[in-house]
């Protein structure tokens, strides 16, 4: 089907979250990948098969170092950053200085210095910036705002929220990239800016002041040691002590993740399967925050990356009663599972054979508690991606434009909403460093300005 391509779009960074984005403007009349942009041949060749299947022209392929050239000779005017989180400014900044329309996944960057580059060039160039946050377009998380904003509960003074990584989807964190801190800034930066993004939007309000504790606990060798838990091997792929652990990952069991990652090794040399008990791992795997907002109220975060089962449950306290969320995605793991998404997915995009349900309670002072329906789903991340795509590239079907960012309630996040994310994160991260409360203007300056 021929068409006219009205966006030519450079996608970033070409492993397994780019799917998404690939897949995404392939089907969409008025976008077009026209460039990749990623240090191995063989993730970009992979890409090119998605466009070729999707009935598009194979897009020009690229080696990072020569972004600058690509934007200016492809002709782009939309640029898509799927990167490891610490090369997120090297792509952004760039970008918007073209004149690009840049959208990052989360976060929006892992320190203080690369988020006030991000920040300034924005505000130097009055260009656009938008950062993934899928979790806001989940229509459970849309339904939790929409009371918080009505006043069912009145003025929320508390929020307690604590998050469980199953020892699947947590354990998939220390066996790649995320595993060093200088590569993800940590889970306080990589996951739950997710988390801490859902609570500022929730509450309309931003962080203030953190404090925190975290500790490498289950993973890394000396606690695998520790435990019995570990098996002496450096990474999977060929290593008999992986056979039968449950915490290997195979990645020559799923033609999507031996593609994507098996067989550009000869490329980058990057390891998707290393052992999650052995090193280096610089990040923590059990972190507890306290968090005060501009407005009084406060909230206590845990982040668990080893549970037996996989969901959150968060808790609003407020003048007029209480609201309490719980989701289950995932009832527990077996120990052994075959990854058979066909984007080599382990978690997120497809839904866990054990998934549980989601209830939302809303409990009124001196009135008998309610039970909200709900339309739970547990694909694409609780529906939240393909709301998310068409919210940023429009509907595939209909061919509608995206919407407008600005627009009153309208969840798309911005590049202050991701600095005020990660402002949350980052204090926290110092907060394990030095034992202390931290300002979130003392990291991010400025990043509370409207």
């Amino acid at each position: 089907m021929s068409r006219t391509a009205h966006h030519r779009a450079a996608v970033v960074g070409t492993g397994h979250r780019a799917q998404m984005f690939t897949r995404a403007l392939a089907a969409r009349p008025d976008h077009r990948v026209a460039a990749l942009c990623d240090p191995s041949p063989t993730r970009m060749a992979f890409h090119n098969r998605l466009l070729t299947e999707a009935g598009e022209p194979a897009a020009t392929q690229w080696e990072p170092d020569h972004f600058a050239d690509l934007l200016a000779k492809e002709d782009i005017d939309e640029v898509v950053v799927t990167t490891v989180d610490a090369a997120h400014d090297r792509y952004i900044v760039p970008a918007l200085k073209a004149g690009c329309r840049v959208i990052t996944e989360k976060p929006m960057t892992v320190d203080a210095e690369r988020c006030a580059r991000i920040l300034d060039t924005v505000r130097e160039t009055g260009n656009t910036l938008t950062v993934a946050f899928n979790y806001r377009f989940n229509p459970v998380h849309e339904k939790v705002r929409a009371l918080l904003a009505d006043g069912a509960i009145g003025e929320v003074l508390s929020v307690h929220f604590e998050w469980l990584l199953d020892v699947r989807h947590g354990a998939d964190y220390f066996r790649r990239w995320h595993r060093e801190k200088r590569n993800s800034g940590g889970l306080m930066v990589h996951k739950s800016s997710h988390h801490f993004d859902l609570v500022n939007w929730w509450l309309a309000d931003q962080p203030h002041e953190v404090f925190g504790y975290g500790r490498l606990g289950f993973y890394g060798r000396e606690a695998g040691e520790r435990h019995g838990l570990r098996r002496d091997y450096v990474r999977a792929h060929g290593a008999a002590p992986a056979a039968d652990d449950p915490f290997a990952l195979d990645l020559g069991a799923d033609d999507t993740l031996r593609a994507l990652y098996l067989d550009a090794e000869q490329d980058d040399g990057y390891l998707r399967d290393r052992n999650v008990f052995d090193g280096p791992v610089t990040i923590e795997d059990d972190m507890a925050l306290l968090v005060r907002y501009a407005r009084g109220a406060t909230m206590t975060y845990h982040l668990t990356a080893y549970s037996p089962w996989e969901g959150y449950r968060v808790m609003f306290n407020g003048s007029a009663g209480r609201l309490e969320l719980e989701v289950e995605e995932s009832r527990w793991q077996p120990p052994r599972i075959r990854v058979t998404s066909g984007s080599g997915a382990l978690h997120g995009d497809t839904a866990a054979e054990h998934a549980g349900g989601a209830r939302l309670t809303l409990r009124p002072l001196w009135e008998p508690p309610v039970d909200i329906p709900l339309d739970t789903e547990h694909e694409a991340h609780g529906g939240g991606d393909p709301r998310m795509l068409d919210a940023l590239f429009g509907s595939a079907d209909a061919g509608t434009a995206p919407a407008d960012p600005g627009a009153e309630g309208h969840p798309t996040a911005t590049e202050r909403d991701g600095a005020l994310a990660l402002a949350v994160g980052l204090a926290a991260n110092r907060c394990f460093e030095t034992g202390r409360p931290v300002g979130v203007r003392e990291l991010v300056p400025g990043v509370g300005e409207r």
